[in-house]
């Protein structure tokens, strides 16, 4: 698979950075390899940081930035500082966001965007959110392209998660057909942490936080009543990075439920019979669940999707509660349930400082890619560098929690659950 970045063309301008990264660094994929097996290959990424030479000229550049999908801690952070790179490091001028994600970029379903300014960006990173909007869905590139090209940006950023960065391609390759030169940099976005050639998505370490300290109530819950059990669902579709971490932290969870592992419900060696060892022995228990555990225990029906193009999940949460209810009724044990779902008050949580910190590099990285001429590409992150990654290696590249790894032997150490639950 190449990794090779697209450009818009040759470096005209000289930067006017003091520190600037030589193009031809890279940045290996692995970096554990066994002795015996010689030098390893593979995948090697571009350096991110600034170039020496750069395409455009910044006094003579228009920017846009638009954040599309669901909310996540440190967007406003991520805005804030695209604007103060673009503007105090470079000189550019003018800065847009676009309003409620890709649909800003319509005009016939889009208002017009904000124009960018220190006094607007100066106070946003204290905030939950995204100041200029966001949706989920597609925009016509070609609808799209247009109005960039009538506004004249140069420039446009793109946060947001898979469906985002798959638009963000489109509307490169028409850029790339119809010869204008708009450079696209994707920044990625899912709270989840579930993305590919990414060691640590900004909002992942504000949603860990944020869990923690629901389960530390969940836990007051639970053993302040006799057989009292808390159970919490946490965001996680596809990986349970939310779930383990959570758990890791807060040292009080007894299960964790996560989507790489399938698990059995009835018999001796289901969940519910665990459940209820430790209800017996302990009389209290904590339970965490990821959004996307369990899919394949709940009713089949229909497939729907959502506007990004996403699977709609089953609710687990309610489903594993009602199940719980009912297998305790029938054993004739008496418990107190609680059941937390904090998804919306956390993912509109202000970043933490680790988020903060992450979300600043992260926008200052894509706008040197930017003013360097790169495009079709999104800013990744592996063993503490920051990597150009190009669109369509990130779309197809999920990250999953690795039962195997360490982080899930924490998992397990910390909860003494069995390594699998089944039937």
């Amino acid at each position: 698979m190449s990794m090779a970045i697209d450009s818009l063309g040759p470096a005209k301008f000289l930067s006017p950075l003091s520190r600037t990264v030589d193009g031809r660094d890279e940045v290996p994929y692995q970096i554990v390899h066994r002795q015996e097996s010689g030098a390893p290959d593979g995948l090697f990424f571009e350096m991110a940081g600034p170039r020496k030479q750069l395409y455009f000229d910044g006094a003579e550049v228009k920017a846009g930035v638009v954040t599309c999908g669901g909310l996540c801690p440190g967007l406003n952070n991520v805005i804030r500082s695209l604007y103060y790179e673009l503007s105090h490091a470079y000189g550019v001028p003018e800065i847009y966001g676009f309003t409620y994600g890709y649909k800003g970029l319509d005009p016939a379903r889009g208002g017009e965007p904000i124009r960018l300014t220190a006094e607007f960006v100066d106070p946003i990173h204290k905030r939950g959110g995204t100041v200029i909007g966001t949706s989920r869905g597609p925009v016509d590139s070609h609808v799209a392209l247009d109005n960039l090209m009538a506004r004249g940006i140069n420039i446009l950023f793109c946060v947001g998660g898979d469906g985002t960065q798959r638009g963000a391609n489109d509307l490169h390759l028409e850029a790339q057909r119809r010869n204008y030169p708009l450079a696209v940099v994707g920044i990625p976005k899912t709270i989840d942490n579930d993305v590919g050639f990414v060691a640590s998505t900004f909002g992942f370490s504000t949603a860990v936080e944020a869990a923690r300290d629901i389960l530390d109530n969940a836990h007051m819950e639970a053993r302040s009543v006799q057989n009292g059990i808390s159970l919490v669902k946490v965001m996680g579709r596809n990986a349970g990075f939310i779930a383990a971490g959570a758990t890791i932290a807060s040292q009080d969870v007894n299960f964790t439920l996560i989507p790489e592992l399938p698990f059995g419900l009835e018999g001796e060696h289901g969940f519910l019979e665990a459940l209820k060892r430790r209800i017996q022995k302990r009389a209290h228990a904590v339970i965490v669940v990821a959004e996307g555990a369990g899919q394949d225990l709940l009713a089949a029906g229909p497939e729907e999707r959502d506007a990004s193009g996403n699977v709609k999940l089953k609710d687990i949460g309610p489903f594993l509660r009602d199940r719980i209810e009912a297998c305790f009724r029938e054993a004739g044990i008496p418990i107190a349930m609680r059941y937390f779902d904090p998804s919306y008050l956390i993912r509109s949580r202000p970043a933490n400082c680790e988020d903060s910190i992450l979300c600043d590099f992260y926008a200052r990285n894509a706008v040197h890619a930017a003013m360097a001429g790169k495009t079709g590409l999104v800013i990744g992150n592996l063993h503490d560098k920051f990597i150009h990654v190009p669109v369509e290696a990130l779309v197809a590249e999920k990250k999953c929690l690795d039962p195997g790894d360490a982080p899930w032997h924490a998992v397990l150490a910390a909860t003494g659950q069995p390594a699998r639950f089944f039937s």
